[in-house]
This record gives structure tokens, sequence and C-alpha cells, in this order.
């Protein structure tokens, strides 16, 4: 499992909602991809909390993933433990939960694919403490 792709929530909301800047961007690499898409319960309720301000946003972005758009990977206790060690280390960022959420997948499946708005961040985190992640876009 080493070629999925990581969602995150800046590239969600850029994909659903037209008004955003990038929209077209996230839409046009969205249509070309072909490998599974992944994402957490954390990007997911951030998301539907900033689609939430869109007429029928946050219910587009159940649906989104409801129908196959992305796969949910539900978190456990062990990658919340994992999501605080990482906010701690990385807390000069912050790294928010959703942030260290998908680290911690990422840890998890091995991959370092990454579509997000958060060049920044996602260019300074590391999987495993060494490798770095491949933004998108």
């Amino acid at each position: 499992m080493a070629n999925e792709l990581l969602l995150d929530t800046g590239a969600l909301v850029s994909l659903l909602d037209r008004g955003q800047r990038r929209h077209r961007e996230f839409t046009d690499f969205f249509e070309t991809w072909t490998g599974q898409v992944v994402t957490t319960e954390a990007v997911l309720t951030e998301s539907t909390h900033l689609l939430g301000r869109v007429s029928g946003g946050a219910v587009a972005c159940l649906d989104f993933v409801l129908s196959g758009g992305a796969l949910l990977v539900p978190a456990t206790a062990d990658s919340v433990r994992r999501a605080r060690d990482l906010m701690k280390r990385y807390a000069d960022c912050p790294m928010d939960f959703a942030d260290a959420s998908l680290v911690v997948l990422a840890e998890d499946i091995g991959t370092n694919l990454v579509l997000t708005t958060d060049q920044r961040d996602f260019s300074i985190y590391r999987l495993a403490g060494r490798k770095r992640f491949r933004i998108c876009i």
C-alpha cells in the first residue's frame, strides 16, 4: 500500500467548493488521479465544518466520502496517541490534529503522497522522523 494519496482538508474543501481560488486546479488533478485516495475522520470533521458555510457543502463532503471519493480510515487509540506525540513534536508549527492524523496514516500505510493546500507544514513534517512528504500539487 505505498501509492495511496492522502487527502487533506484544504484540498477537499477546494475540490468541493467552487468559490475556492484553487478549485479548478484540484478538480483537474483529481480527475486524472487513478489510485486510491484516503483520509481521516479528523479531516472529514474539519472539512464539513469549513464547508458548512457553503449551501449544501457539508452534505456534499459527506456524500463525497460515501460515494467512494476517498476511503475514510477511522482513528484508533494507538493512532490518537501517535498523533498526540506528533503534535507535541511539531508544536512550533503548530500541527493540528487533522494534519497529525494524516501523518500517522501515512506512516501506517507506507505512503508519502499528499494532496494539500498546506505546503508549508507538509514540507516540514517527516514520516517516522526521516522521510519527506511528496506534495502532489
